[in-house]
């Protein structure tokens, strides 16, 4: 868990979680879902607090290290994307800078709630997701995992992003109402 917090906040720590976490797994599997909940909160709670970074002066940050017009990009980007923003990053492998993703939700002012389940549901099944290939292939499931990291990262972002567009189609139409 603390070593999830640090991977989150301010210290890189590339793919260290995965494989402590299917390690762990592989060798207490009764102990699989303790252990992808403990990661998965310690990953949360470091987040956040990038994410009150970004809240008190992300933008400065940002500034420093982005084009004006990129900014601006990224910005209208988390308007329009919202939590998605930050879900499908969250899935995705190192080196992926999931970091600046949080960075820039809380620059950008995603709400509070919106963040937090956006990083609870992108990581959740990113580490229940291991823990479970640990369990069931043993061994074979670290090989595999890092053989196959960035396919099956983007096959969740694509499952999620998928999804969403088709809540949101469904969500918006509405049903006509008849009038007596």
């Amino acid at each position: 868990m603390v070593l999830a917090m640090c991977d989150s906040s301010f210290v890189s720590l590339p793919e260290v979680n995965d494989l402590l976490l299917m390690t762990f797994a592989i060798n207490e599997p009764g102990g699989m879902v303790k252990f992808a909940l403990l990661t998965t909160v310690g990953s949360v709670a470091g987040c956040a607090l990038l994410y009150a970074l970004g809240r008190k002066g992300g933008e400065a940050f940002l500034r420093k290290t982005f084009a004006d017009e990129r900014l601006a990009r990224v910005q209208r980007w988390y308007q329009r994307h919202g939590i998605l923003a930050v879900i499908v990053p969250s899935l995705l492998p190192p080196p992926t800078p999931f970091k600046i993703f949080v960075l820039s939700a809380g620059t950008f002012g995603i709400s509070w709630p919106k963040f937090l389940t956006a990083v609870v549901i992108g990581r959740g099944i990113r580490y229940f997701t291991e823990g479970i290939l640990a369990v069931m292939y043993g061994p074979a499931a670290i090989q595999f995992v890092q053989k196959n990291y960035g396919k099956v990262g983007l096959a969740f972002a694509i499952v999620i992003v998928v999804s969403a567009v088709i809540f949101f189609s469904f969500g918006r139409r509405r049903v006509p109402t008849i009038e007596a």
